[in-house]
């Protein structure tokens, strides 16, 4: 492997290093802040050779044939920049562009770039949310958060207000990785399912892969949310204070080492902290949703240190804790708490069309539940981890190969209703090679990658090739298909049946499995999944644009644990069947269906519509059934108005519509005898434990889920500050959602009933 990327590699550098052209590369900055400016238009005029900024503010342009241009760097919201350049032959000309904010608003260039990166880009199954974009949705609790957006991604289904878990088309959350600065988060939402660990004004960028990602991700078999948080204000100290009825936030950022207008080294800081007191304040505020108060409690706090030197080459180092805390009614305590360390250096040399990423990080997560059969469950994992990437710039195409290392140690304590104990302490390695290709051939763009991923606990290879194709048919059309391997270790400490699914800890593979599934013996203990994507995307005019995917993932091996195990695995047991004794059961899936989004910008109107139809089935072996976030249909219409003096007013909404969840119906009841102290009890004054007799697995549906979401705002200008006043209501017509029903009492569990707030922000 390492012997191909090195091929791969000086191949290129020789094709490049004896052309007859020149190049440009550079970084482009906000001249007010010094951060950089991501996805910036930057063109050479009058011809039709370009890009666009990366993550880092960072373009590179090569094969220019030699001679003089105007370089034009355009984006919203700032002055449009123009720069005579002189290009000679076989040299790099760097440089360091600062865009001055615009109080004119330039749709037509952004609608334009974005176009652009559409024919240059695969795009698929990826949603890129930026801060803005998050801000145009409704803010329950007047705070905007990723959450919340997410939540409106096609082919994501979202299970409930309160404890909710994010499904993404057919893959359980355990499949889903979540990157922070190239750390893994494993706990990234809170109970109250409206706010994430993240704060919106802290974010660079969040692109969330719903399937088809490519070889640079690993790990997971369903979907990847990659999240950047920017680095601090260069020239000046800037930040925010919240308050509102949920909780209350801050974050501050700024220079320690101010950058010079001769120099662009610097040293930054960033912080951020949020807490909820909903708890508390609900029994004031909201006392009719609960008169004990809503039982959410949670507090994150971030900091990052960024070091940014003369050739934008940069070190980055950040910590965090996080944690939450919730007592359901029926479900008894339950929190959770992380923290984490982790650095980020990229390096720009001076001569070679590269940028090398190296990451480090250390995290660990812990979740405590006790619920109410006295039984309490814990689970922790420790998790490190090194990465290093180079992304290799060939004009128009680019190359990227790295390598991945993540090692961790799991320790699961479990016991079932039966008082039966699962148990698990295990230590992991794992390490990955990837490389990944990107070339433009007239109106074809081919995306082909490779990763090799070995689970050294595990004893396994898992070799995933990937592939993305798009097909600029028209000026107007594209067609694009992404398919991919995929494998994971990591297994979910609840079983995928469970609705109410609080005690979401992690295993590594575990020993513990059955020894063939449906006759066939296993010969790998790993969780796999293959993907299918086929999509277009369809321009109707410069404001409406609209895209379309179906797609179907094979989950050809998944492991859940068993709930039904009565039986220790012992001699004593070795005739009883692997599913009343194995702490694990094995099963496959499929999950197929599509997604259509349409999207309408002009001025200060922005609509867009989402349409989502899943099917999501199990097998176990013995029987096929739909799984209880088999959402057959998802509705998310929403839209955003800015008006008045300086677009000071804003007016957002939302409405959700979801088809039922499939549930399990109970049959009956019954006294289960334990015959714990004695085989033959007196059963006239022997009292049992009640048994459930239930019906066939998720064979009805509960009622059809819908809410309408709205939040007006408006800007108060204070000299070079700024007052928003925001006022929001969730759930605007008072809908009573279901969100289970507790067996035990037989009493139904709804979700949160109309909560009205009132926001502040000053930001300074």
């Amino acid at each position: 492997m390492k012997r191909i990327l090195l091929y791969i590699f000086f191949i290129f550098f020789s094709l490049t290093s004896f052309s007859q052209t020149g190049t440009v590369k550079g970084f482009i900055y906000d001249k007010e802040t010094g951060e950089a400016v991501l996805f910036t238009n930057v063109y050479l005029k009058g011809t039709r050779i370009g890009t666009a900024t990366d993550l880092n503010g960072f373009f590179f342009i090569n094969n220019i044939p030699v001679g003089k241009y105007t370089l034009e760097v355009s984006y919203l919201g700032y002055t449009t920049y123009n720069k005579a350049i002189n290009i000679e032959k076989d040299k790099t000309l760097s440089l360091k562009i600062h865009l001055e904010k615009s109080a004119n608003r330039l749709d037509d260039v952004i609608i334009s770039a974005k176009r652009q990166e559409m024919k240059t880009e695969v795009r698929m199954s990826v949603v890129k949310l930026s801060p803005k974009e998050i801000t145009q949705l409704p803010s329950m609790g007047s705070e905007p958060d990723l959450a919340q957006a997410i939540q409106t991604i096609p082919g994501v289904i979202f299970t409930g207000d309160q404890g909710g878990q994010l499904y993404i088309r057919g893959g359980a959350p355990i499949q889903n990785k979540v990157l922070l600065d190239g750390m893994t988060i494993f706990q990234p939402f809170h109970s109250i399912g409206f706010f994430s660990v993240f704060e919106t004004d802290a974010i660079s960028s969040a692109d969330v892969y719903t399937g088809g990602f490519n070889a640079e991700y690993g790990g997971r078999i369903s979907s990847i949310m990659d999240i950047a948080l920017r680095g601090g204000n260069k020239k000046k100290t800037k930040g925010k204070v919240a308050m509102s009825t949920f909780g209350a936030s801050f974050l501050a950022d700024g220079p320690i080492i101010k950058q010079k207008e001769n120099s662009p080294q610097s040293l930054t800081y960033l912080a951020y902290g949020k807490t909820s007191y909903l708890k508390q304040t609900s029994k004031y505020f909201y006392p009719y949703a609960n008169k004990d108060g809503l039982p959410f409690n949670y507090n994150d706090l971030f900091a990052k240190l960024t070091y940014n030197m003369d050739n934008g080459s940069k070190l980055s180092l950040f910590g965090f804790n996080f944690n939450d805390a919730v007592n359901f009614k029926s479900v008894s305590d339950y929190s959770w708490d992380q923290y984490g360390i982790g650095s980020k250096i990229m390096i720009v040399p001076e001569n070679v069309p590269t940028i090398l990423m190296i990451r480090t990080s250390y995290s660990n997560y812990k979740i405590n539940l006790e619920n109410t059969d006295g039984f309490k469950r814990t689970s922790q994992i420790n998790s490190f981890n090194f990465g290093l990437n180079l992304h290799y710039f060939l004009g128009k195409n680019e190359v990227d190969y790295g390598f991945e290392g993540i090692g961790g140690k799991t320790d699961f304590q479990f016991t079932n209703a039966v008082g039966r104990q699962i148990s698990q302490v295990e230590n992991t390695t794992e390490m990955a090679a990837y490389v990944k290709t990107k070339f433009i051939t007239g109106r074809l763009i081919f995306e082909p990658g490779f990763r090799a991923h070995y689970y050294a606990s595990l004893n396994n290879l898992s070799f995933e090739p990937r592939l993305g194709i798009k097909f600029n048919m028209l000026e107007y059309l594209r067609f694009k298909v992404a398919a991919g391997m995929y494998s994971q270790n990591l297994i979910a400490a609840t079983s995928d049946r469970d609705v109410v699914n609080l005690f979401y800890g992690f295993l590594s593979g575990p020993d513990n499995l059955p020894k063939s599934f449906k006759g066939e013996l296993l010969t790998h203990k790993l969780q796999k999944a293959k993907h299918l994507i086929l999509g277009t995307e369809i321009d109707i005019n410069r404001y409406i644009d609209v895209n379309i995917e179906g797609y179907i993932k094979y989950f050809d091996q998944l492991t859940n644990l068993n709930r039904n195990k009565i039986y220790d695995d012992n001699t004593e047991n070795k005739d009883e069947p692997d599913e009343l004794k194995k702490d694990f059961i094995i099963e496959t899936g499929k999950a197929y269906g599509a997604d259509i989004s349409v999207n309408y910008k002009k001025n200060n109107i922005k609509i867009w519509a989402v349409y989502s139809l899943g099917f999501v089935n199990r097998d176990d072996g013995n029987i096929i059934y739909r799984t209880h976030f088999d959402r057959r249909h998802n509705v998310n219409l929403m839209g955003d108005y800015s008006f008045g003096n300086k677009k000071s007013w804003s007016f957002s909404i939302r409405w959700n519509y979801g088809s039922g969840f499939p549930f399990t119906p109970v049959q009956g009841y019954y006294e289960q005898l334990t015959l714990q102290n004695s085989i033959n009890p007196d059963v006239q004054s022997f009292n049992g434990q009640v048994g459930t007799i239930y019906g066939p697995i998720n064979s009805q549906e509960l009622s059809d889920y819908h809410r309408l979401d709205i939040s007006m705002k408006k800007t108060i200008y204070i000299k070079k500050n700024k007052l928003l006043v925001s006022l929001s209501i969730t759930n605007v017509y008072n809908r009573r959602n279901i969100f289970y029903v507790d067996n035990f009492n037989n009493e139904k569990m709804y979700q949160l009933p109309i909560l009205p707030s009132i926001g502040l922000t000053y930001k300074f």
